[in-house]
């Protein structure tokens, strides 16, 4: 478990260096806020239009709305969707919770490992009740969800309790979190680790920054995935119509996390991306939109 904790807070520079990224799009599109709580919530929405599927985009770990990137989301409105992008909090323009200090993590993992509470100041649940405040204050009844990594986490959480507001669900390249499924590769932790090291670091900072990503939130947003702890009964509950999407070469999240998600939910589909790792560069974006849209598209057909 240690390897976990370790891997996820680093393997975010993966999909911070790549090259196919632009940000020049989101950054000319106004940002609205929301109360969740006490927490202000920041949002985007791209595509408007009464007939456009409703599409809530939910990013990973310390991720804010802008690490979409441009592509992907134009991709999306190629297809016709009208899609809302949230800053999880603790990200880009939403509340930041650095007075709450970084949690000492060897310490937190030993009381996860115990089987003690971990110290989080917010967690799964509240980062979902999050996503219900933005869909209250655009207005939208219901929306097609989709997550990745810990946003795949928050999206199946969103499924499960609130399942008046969800009309499907995608999760991508995520897990139920159930202790039994396999760790990070060790060539992956051996990479991960190299790129914290030495002059390697003030670049990774800065590329993640520019990505949209937010060293700082990281460790807090770990700690709401362990506070919010093993969720597969949570996730059994499920209804609604369920595409999972793996990355066969995923050396942070292995496949078989996906195929177990796919398994708690009575009908979800399962589809193993042939070569994508633990991101979604730009090659990948043509079959992961296209699957969605057919999944979506069927949802809405008579």
């Amino acid at each position: 478990m240690r390897r976990i904790i370790l891997s996820i807070f680093l393997a975010v520079l993966a999909p911070a260096a790549h090259a196919d990224y632009s940000r020049l799009y989101f950054d000319h599109t106004p940002t609205t806020s929301t109360q969740s709580g006490n927490t202000e919530i920041a949002f985007r929405i791209f595509n408007r239009g009464a007939d456009n599927p409703k599409l809530l985009l939910i990013m990973g770990l310390g991720g804010a709305g802008v690490a979409w990137g441009d592509a992907f989301i134009q991709g999306l409105e190629f297809e016709g969707f009208e899609i809302i992008v949230i800053d999880n909090r603790d990200t880009g323009s939403s509340t930041m919770f650095t007075d709450w200090g970084k949690p000492t993590l060897w310490w937190q993992l030993l009381k996860y490992e115990l089987g003690l509470s971990v110290d989080a100041p917010y967690n799964l649940n509240d980062m979902a009740a999050d996503s219900i405040a933005v869909l209250d204050a655009a207005g939208y009844d219901q929306v097609h969800v989709m997550g990745v990594s810990m946003g795949g986490m928050i999206a199946q959480v969103l499924a499960a309790q609130y399942p008046e507001r969800v009309a499907s669900l995608t999760s991508i390249m995520s897990t139920t979190f159930a202790p039994h499924l396999p760790p990070p590769t060790s060539a992956a932790e051996g990479n991960l680790r190299s790129l914290a090291e030495g002059d390697a670091e003030a670049s990774r900072e800065e590329a993640m920054r520019n990505r949209g990503f937010y060293p700082e939130s990281m460790e807090r947003h770990l700690m709401a995935v362990f506070s919010s702890g093993d969720r597969t009964k949570e996730v059994q509950t499920i209804a609604k119509p369920t595409l999972v999407i793996h990355g066969s070469e995923d050396p942070l999240i292995p496949p078989e996390h996906g195929v177990h998600t796919a398994e708690q939910i009575k009908g979800a589909e399962f589809v193993l991306v042939e070569g994508m790792g633990h991101n979604l560069p730009e090659r990948f974006h043509p079959q992961i939109i296209g699957l969605m849209s057919e999944h979506i598209n069927n949802v809405h057909s008579p």
